[in-house]
């Protein structure tokens, strides 16, 4: 079963559940699948899928900072909520051991030397990494682990 149709799953299982935070939150995640998949005129696979997952939990990241910013706790709840649902949908996240190995053997693989080396390093990290590490501090780590 694809991850497209284990979220419609999982939506129909809300609505009989009456669960209305999780089934809007699904609501929300299917509807920006379908946006990307008609704007873009493909049919999304499990990469894709995440990837947007990843997108919207961003989103919520950046919500909430503004909310704590404009005291609004209310909405900092809802929208932790939903961020706690959608990263139900991601696979499970690596340790900081495992991320720090793969950045090792990308640098040895890519025989980067300094800083102008990060997008080579990068490159060949987002397919192995993606879904499963936050790539902004994969990024840091790769920043730091090219200027020693």
């Amino acid at each position: 079963m694809s991850l497209k149709d284990q979220i419609t799953e999982d939506m129909k299982n809300a609505m009989r559940a009456k669960a209305v935070a999780r089934l809007g939150t699904i609501r929300l995640l299917l509807a920006a699948i379908k946006q990307r998949e008609v704007d873009d005129r493909i049919v999304l696979d499990d990469a894709a899928v995440i990837a947007t997952i990843e997108k919207m939990i961003k989103q919520r990241k950046d919500s909430i900072s503004q909310f704590e910013k404009a005291a609004r706790d209310d909405l900092v709840a809802i929208e932790a909520a939903e961020m706690v649902i959608l990263q139900t949908y991601l696979p499970a996240q690596m340790s900081d051991a495992e991320v720090e190995a793969a950045i090792a053997a990308a640098v040895s693989a890519t025989a980067a030397a300094g800083p102008q080396d990060m997008g080579k390093v990068i490159g060949i990290l987002k397919g192995q990494l993606a879904g499963k590490a936050d790539m902004g501090k994969v990024s840091g780590l790769v920043k730091a682990a090219l200027s020693k």
